[in-house]
């Protein structure tokens, strides 16, 4: 997960128990719950759920993510630029790592937020504000 994700994790997200997830672009680990580990069909920790499911020619990816509405754009583009990554990576043309500020510095990401940001009808703010 570290060549694509874009998160580092201390623990095994593959058995239920607690783990320090941390985004990338953040500092801040937090602490998070793996609930189901169902290898290899059923991922679910904090607010996430994968599913693995064999499709004709392939496998099917789908991930839930419960994602604050302000920042939907974000989080869709930022997993899409991850799942390119992941792509590549599985066709063994490798690009490394995209995510926090290398990936929004990319125009790509700005027309996957606004693309996204069209399809779930939000505008996305323009920084994430101050706590």
């Amino acid at each position: 997960m570290r060549e694509w994700a874009p998160f580092d994790v201390d623990g095994n997200l593959g058995k239920i128990g607690t783990v320090q997830l941390t985004w990338m672009g953040t500092q801040k680990a937090i602490e998070t719950k793996v609930t189901r580990a169902e290898r290899p069909q059923v991922l679910e920790f904090g607010d996430h759920r994968w599913e693995l499911e064999e499709i004709a020619g392939g496998t099917r990816l789908t991930l839930w993510s419960n994602i604050d509405r302000r920042f939907v754009a974000w989080g869709a583009a930022g997993w899409h630029i991850a799942f390119e990554v992941l792509d590549r990576l599985l066709g063994a043309k490798p690009i490394g790592r995209l995510a926090a500020d290398d990936a929004a510095r990319m125009a790509v990401w700005q027309r996957l937020v606004a693309e996204y940001g069209e399809q779930f009808g939000v505008k996305p703010p323009r920084a994430v504000p101050e706590s």
